[in-house]
């Protein structure tokens, strides 16, 4: 498995729990249970990209300015989550402060996988493909057993 086949999996997940957020109501169990989890999960994923993928495409220069862009991204990703979290379930905003993390998420995997995945492909060696796909996996596996 490469990195790229790994975090499109972890996409995947993080697309559908999304999606089945912005679909709950009110101050309810499931939305703090889906929250949670959205929150986990993004959490996780921005900390081990960041290793595994962002940080050797900063040593690349084809590759630097689409790291940098992508890390400023997750940034913006966490900005929303904390405003999410000082918001109450019940608020008539909460809904909309998650329809706009699912909109800047989504944009931002969607970025990563018709842009950013081809010009690492090109950067990255191929050995390093795999490699950096078990040390994804791995980072994953240790921050969700935490």
């Amino acid at each position: 498995m490469t990195i790229f086949e790994a975090l499109r999996k972890d996409h995947d997940i993080q697309r559908d729990l999304l999606a089945r957020l912005v679909e709950t109501h009110g101050d309810s169990e499931e939305r703090d249970k889906l929250y949670k989890k959205v929150r986990a999960e993004l959490k996780y994923h921005a900390n081990a990209e960041e290793r595994s993928l962002y940080n050797p495409m900063m040593d690349i220069d084809l590759t630097q300015e689409k790291a940098r862009h992508s890390v400023a991204e997750h940034h913006e990703i966490d900005e929303m989550i904390e405003l999410l979290d000082t918001t109450d379930y019940s608020a008539t905003n909460w809904l909309t402060h998650a329809k706009q993390l699912q909109h800047l998420v989504t944009h931002h995997l969607d970025e990563e996988e018709q842009e950013v995945f081809q010009l690492a492909g090109r950067g990255l060696k191929e050995q390093q493909k795999t490699s950096l796909a078990t040390l994804y996996q791995a980072e994953m596996q240790r921050q969700r057993s935490e």
